[in-house]
């Protein structure tokens, strides 16, 4: 099929071998690329209730039919395995350079199962794959890690010319459950885990690089809506403020509503804002606008701290999710120390949002008693210390290593603990914005705002953000463009520029196929009740999808607001329906049960 390999690359770690399989045509036509085709082979390799970190989990990174193209926002990649994090179904994403330098090995996923018996790197090209000794990479960080391999790669491969780097830190290589994979130093898969997953596989890093093209169904169509939407969107209002403002601008918006999780979840404005949010960002550091590969709006702010203990620190970034965790969960309140503590996250391979989270409940366990530890809120040298003891496993960081689940049963906080499915929320408070709860109780990844981007249409005046009242049908319909999105592989920047009509046209300039909008939402459809399965299959209950006791029942101080157990019942159970599922949100079953 256009737009397509119709290879997908399967590596033995255990023998260090490979074979290449075929995949026909009409396991695209049902479930398209990246998070369709993923979703396929993890449901039909992975046997039930695997343990995460065993040898039979099965990791898959996917690209989608964009990949690899011009289109605008496809240069990205996937990661799908069963989350050691939550033991249920785990997607993440990553930008940056590598997803092009995937689509040009001429596989349109690579398929790891086994794990090696001693640290290796492994080299994957449109020649087939090699392993390579990582004795002398294993514990390094990731930035030195990604130097490393290049410069072998330059070095050794003349044909190369370039490649694409993914790798992971000590935090992956000691089992750190919320461990992630980064990539162009400043890029992360970072949710649900992936990193303790290839870690316990004793793979450090992977390098792509190859000379493969897709063949499009209509190049010169391509080409042209390429142009025309680069043209078009130039002075698009969205496109603009994040060129402007980037990420960070988020603090100001959610702080204006009362949804800036603040001091553990207990309160939903920082009162040192202005000292964190995108602004004091822009003043306190020399911010360059940086996009990745084929984008044209340069959300990443590459930063560099201008003065004070930092001097000279540059990082891509701080994001909204990081200033949340360490700014708001944790009230550090100066942007030179979170960015200071973004970079020992990146070095180490952790990702933010959890360490933020787990970090600020180990204050509370502090503060409460139940721990012995010196740390408090805005000590930033203190949670550096823990950032360190996670990632190596050393005392409470060991406890905390495992994830909430494990800490909050050690110290008897499970009341007070915040997450859904294991995972920690990222920085919208569902007591304000009503269809975040939603979304974090449906994901199938835990609590995740990016499945839907549901705090979009609720900030915007799209819908109420208080109401109920067909809240999941238009919930629903977000999540299915945005399944979509992960298909092709495509930034979720550009929701608001790839509307049905837009992915439609894409679809069939890349791939030849027609779809309407019923037709792909039918397609989003199967992969939504596909990743249902799988964590029914993983022991799933309908308790998993509810929300922390303490957004029931612990109101903002700001705003007073809650939500109610009544609400989230109302909204799951809407949602059951709207998907086709019953009442314990189990999809019917199929002959084709994937």
């Amino acid at each position: 099929m256009k737009g397509f390999y119709n290879q997908i690359l399967r590596l033995d770690l255990t023998h260090r071998n490979c074979r290449t399989d075929s995949v026909p045509d009409d396991v695209y036509e049902r479930f398209l690329g990246g998070k369709g085709l993923a979703t396929y082979l993890l449901m039909k390799d992975n046997p039930p209730g695997v343990d995460p970190m065993g040898p039979e989990n099965h990791l898959i990174l996917a690209t989608g039919p964009a990949s690899g193209t011009p289109i605008w926002g496809s240069c990205r990649y996937g990661i799908y395995t069963k989350s050691p994090q939550t033991s249920f179904y785990s997607e993440s994403y990553s930008g940056g350079t590598v997803g092009d330098y995937m689509a040009k090995t001429g596989f349109d996923a690579v398929v790891l199962h086994g794990a090696s018996n001693d640290p290796c790197w492994i080299e994957i090209s449109d020649q087939g794959a090699y392993f390579h000794d990582a004795g002398d990479l294993w514990g390094l960080d990731t930035y030195e890690t990604e130097d490393r391999i290049k410069a072998w790669i330059q070095k050794n491969r003349p044909g190369a010319q370039k490649c694409g780097v993914l790798c992971i830190g000590p935090a992956g290589e000691n089992g750190v459950r919320f461990s992630v994979i980064e990539n162009d130093y400043w890029r992360s898969a970072g949710r649900t885990g992936v990193g303790a997953v290839i870690g316990s596989k004793k793979i450090k890093g992977m390098a792509f690089w190859g000379n493969r093209k897709k063949e499009l169904a209509d190049p010169e169509r391509v080409r042209r809506y390429v142009k025309d939407l680069g043209r078009q969107a130039r002075d698009d209002p969205g496109v603009l403020a994040y060129k402007r403002k980037g990420t960070a601008m988020m603090v100001d918006a959610m702080s204006r509503v009362g949804s800036f999780p603040t001091r553990y979840w207990h309160k939903g404005e920082a009162g040192h804002r202005e000292r964190i949010n995108a602004d004091a960002l822009h003043k306190r550091l020399h911010v360059t606008p940086n996009a990745c590969l084929k984008c044209f709006i340069a959300c990443g702010r590459l930063s560099v701290v201008k003065e004070g203990r930092h001097e000279g620190l540059k990082i891509e970034g701080p994001e909204y999710e990081t200033i949340y965790a360490f700014g708001g969960l944790c009230e550090v309140d100066r942007i030179e120390e979170i960015a200071y503590l973004n970079d020992i996250c990146d070095r180490l391979g952790m990702d933010t949002i959890s360490a933020g989270n787990l970090t600020a409940f180990a204050i509370e366990a502090a503060r409460q008693g139940r721990i012995d530890y010196d740390i408090d809120y805005n000590e930033p040298d203190q949670i550096a210390r823990l950032l360190g003891d996670m990632a190596y496993r050393r005392g409470i960081g060991d406890v905390l290593s495992q994830g909430i689940m494990a800490a909050a049963r050690e110290w008897g906080m499970e009341d007070q603990s915040i997450h859904v499915k294991g995972m920690e929320p990222p920085g919208y408070d569902p007591r304000v914005l009503k269809g975040m709860g939603l979304a974090y109780g449906s994901s199938p990844r835990g609590a995740c705002h990016l499945r839907a981007t549901f705090y979009k249409p609720e900030l915007t005046g799209i819908i109420d953000p208080d109401g109920i009242e067909g809240k999941a049908a238009l919930f629903a319909e977000w999540e299915d463009r945005l399944i979509i999105m992960d298909t092709l592989i495509i930034c979720r920047f550009y929701r608001d520029l790839y509307p049905w009509e837009e992915l439609s046209t894409i679809i069939e300039a890349v791939t030849g196929l027609d779809m309407n909008v019923e037709d792909m939402r039918s397609i989003a459809a199967t992969i939504s009740s596909a990743t249902r399965r799988f964590n029914i299959r993983e022991g799933l209950t309908p308790e998993g999808d509810r929300l922390p006791k303490r957004f029931y029942t612990e109101a903002l101080p700001e705003t007073g607001k809650i939500i109610t157990e009544e609400q989230m019942d109302r909204l799951l159970r809407d949602y059951y329906r709207v998907r086709g599922w019953d009442t314990d949100g189990a999809p019917p079953e199929t002959k084709d049960q994937t």
